[in-house]
């Protein structure tokens, strides 16, 4: 049976479904908007639907298995759904997705936010539409602001990357760095501020790298934010180490409304395996950006990713990665098994780890998180610390959770008039489970 997708046809519902980083969801976000101004009724994944439009990632090397799963998943319930599948994955394997069965368009990484540029032209047919750009010339930016969480938003502030590490292929799927201008950065936040959100998380590929495309810079950003009415927290999502510099620090250090927690990408403590993944810095500048910021603020939420497994790490690769986590004073790991990706320049080194020995190393990794984290909380704790948490919705259990500036998740017994306000808290405990209690102050 034909369909076609027509704005003026009758066809409200439109499920969505979205793989892999908060970029991803904030820019899910947007198109979830334009279905909505086309006059479309979202429904939940898994409910019947008209159209399911999945938004795929290109960071394991799961994602085929993945998408195949999620197709099933769609057409189970909604056998005759226009099926769209769009983003990293597609804009770098169109042909790999035209061929599963079910899927209708294949959109690239660009043509995602222009979707009903092609929605129109497509019935369900069994040769699918690949629609992608040459994302090396692309250069345009879109916008775009996660809407789902009452509390928090995720704000797209850049995308791209030209950093070109060998196992990553995120600039070969969102092409070169580019960013939106800082007036139409605080324009968004502004628009933000309206729908009552109290938290903006800036993110993007390489958020430290803003400005490339607009001759402005992070630092300047910030700034400005920091005079922002109506939003009463900021948090950086991650930031390169050879892009966090002393002033940007300093400037956490004294704001009233940026966070103090930092996400910083480490991958290995090991500089021989630093150089193979083509990362712009070593472990001694790693561990100096640390120590800058326990200086400076000693209780900063710090974490860390970290990749296992990567072509090359031998056991004494893994050990000096392992000692130097242990003496860097950080308050959580990321653990990521390298996943071998295709078109990327690490795919061709030699001297693969076997894959039982990189489970091993990760288990290790996520022990080694565990006691640092728990070891975080217990630092806040013993110090009668004293934060402000956003609260978020009460559960059914009769309790609410909310994160602290520095990152710490608390529990506490619900409280509705406390949601989605910016709340003092004493840190009181931790329970064998790991969760942190507080008692409103």
């Amino acid at each position: 049976m034909e369909k076609k997708i027509d704005k003026t046809d009758n066809y409200p519902r439109v499920a969505f479904y979205t793989l892999g980083c908060k970029l991803n969801f904030s820019e899910t976000s947007v198109i979830e908007k334009t279905f909505m101004d086309k006059g479309f009724q979202k429904c939940e994944f898994g409910e019947r639907a008209d159209v399911v439009f999945i938004n795929t990632c290109m960071v394991t090397s799961k994602a085929e298995k993945k998408c195949r799963n999620i197709i099933g998943r769609a057409l189970r319930t909604s056998p005759d759904a226009l099926v769209i599948v769009a983003g990293c994955y597609s804009q770098l394997n169109a042909e790999e997705i035209a061929a599963m069965p079910g899927v209708d368009l294949v959109l690239g990484s660009g043509e995602k936010f222009n979707v009903f540029d092609y929605i129109d032209k497509i019935e369900k047919k069994e040769a699918p539409a690949i629609y992608s750009c040459e994302i090396e010339r692309d250069e345009k930016f879109y916008p775009a602001w996660s809407v789902s969480e009452r509390t928090r938003s995720f704000l797209k502030i850049q995308d791209g990357c030209d950093y070109f590490c060998s196992y990553c292929t995120i600039p070969l799927a969102r092409g070169r760095s580019r960013n939106m201008a800082v007036k139409d950065v605080l324009e968004s936040v502004s628009d933000i501020a309206g729908a009552g959100v109290k938290e903006v998380v800036l993110t993007g590929v390489n958020i430290g790298d803003f400005g490339k495309t607009t001759g402005e810079s992070f630092f300047e950003l910030i700034k400005k934010l920091d005079q922002v009415k109506g939003v009463e927290r900021f948090r950086i999502s991650s930031i390169e180490p050879d892009l966090l510099t002393d002033e940007i620090i300093r400037f956490v250090s004294g704001s009233k409304k940026f966070a103090p927690h930092f996400h910083i990408p480490l991958q290995s403590g090991c500089n021989t395996i630093l150089k193979k993944m083509n990362r712009n810095y070593t472990r001694e500048l790693f561990a100096s950006r640390v120590e800058k910021i326990r200086t400076i603020i000693p209780f900063a939420g710090v974490g860390a990713d970290v990749i296992t497994g990567f072509p090359g790490e031998t056991e004494g690769c893994f050990e000096e990665t392992l000692k130097f986590l242990k003496e860097t004073d950080i308050s959580y790991l990321h653990v990521f098994t390298y996943s071998e990706r295709e078109h990327t320049r690490a795919a061709r080194l030699t001297s693969k780890v076997e894959p039982k020995r990189k489970e091993e190393r990760s288990k290790i990794l996520h022990k080694l998180s565990d006691l640092k984290l728990t070891d975080f909380y217990r630092r806040n704790i013993s110090s009668n610390s004293r934060q402000n948490v956003l609260f978020e919705r009460c559960t059914q259990k009769g309790v609410m959770y909310g994160f602290t500036g520095n990152y710490i998740k608390v529990e506490a017994k619900c409280d509705p008039s406390l949601v989605n306000r910016l709340s003092p808290v004493e840190l009181t405990g931790i329970s064998q489970e790991g969760k942190v209690f507080c008692r409103i102050t």
